[in-house]
């Protein structure tokens, strides 16, 4: 199994592909917030409203904090009022991701919309989008049968080019460095200057390409309510 060392930026990657493969970048140094409250009272109702109304509160007052202060704010807003539910559960389909507006419409998340919801919070609130990776993961759970492999997202911040990353996860809530985190395998991640894979057992190289088309999809959804 991997060792949690390549979560590291710095060490050995198979591939870095440019912004360029990214059509629609993460530009979200702001969002109107007028916009998504009209969205989520026409979408949705009164109760979504307040919650987005929540979030600015939560995104203005993270922008007094320190980085690490940003990274306890944001994993706790969607922790605390989102729901784990699994794809088909909350969307009716089978891989779907959600865009901010839409998981707090639902209540309902699962780990890739949890970790891009906070992306997209820490990003807003002005954390530098080259210290964030939404990376995927092999989690190992507790099974009948003993510990068992599954796919999983999480969030993963480097407060400096050769640190060892910070995890924000739904799964575990305490913000633990990648190094105490053993349940975790990393695979690849990614952010909206592209995509670092590296250490997996069998190449990743089709899985990234497949999976970032989810992701400019999400982007330009995220933009039509008013996030870039």
């Amino acid at each position: 199994m991997p060792s949690l060392t390549l979560f590291s930026r710095t060490g050995r990657t198979s591939a870095v592909l440019a912004v360029t493969l990214l059509t629609v970048t993460l530009a979200v140094a702001q969002a109107d917030f007028s916009l998504m409250q009209k969205l989520a009272y026409s979408r949705y109702g009164p109760e979504t409203v307040r919650l987005v109304d929540e979030w600015e509160a939560t995104i203005e007052r993270m922008q007094t904090l320190s980085n690490r202060g940003k990274l306890v704010e944001a994993n706790q807003f969607f922790n605390t009022r989102i729901q784990w539910a699994m794809d088909p559960d909350a969307w009716g389909r089978p891989d779907y991701w959600a865009t901010p507006l839409e998981i707090m419409g639902r209540g309902m998340a699962d780990c890739e919309d949890f970790a891009i919801a906070k992306y997209i919070t820490l990003i807003l609130a002005g954390v530098d989008s080259s210290q964030l990776r939404i990376t995927y993961v092999k989690a190992e759970l507790p099974s009948e049968g003993g510990p068992a492999l599954t796919a999983h997202m999480v969030l993963a911040y480097y407060p400096s080019a050769n640190a060892d990353p910070l995890i924000l996860d739904n799964l575990i809530t305490d913000i633990l460095p990648a190094s105490q985190r053993k349940d975790l395998t990393p695979v690849y991640g990614f952010n909206s200057l592209g995509i670092w894979v590296g250490g997996a057992r069998s190449p990743a190289s089709r899985e990234p390409e497949s999976r970032l088309s989810r992701w400019r999809d999400l982007l330009r959804r995220a933009a039509e309510e008013g996030l870039g």
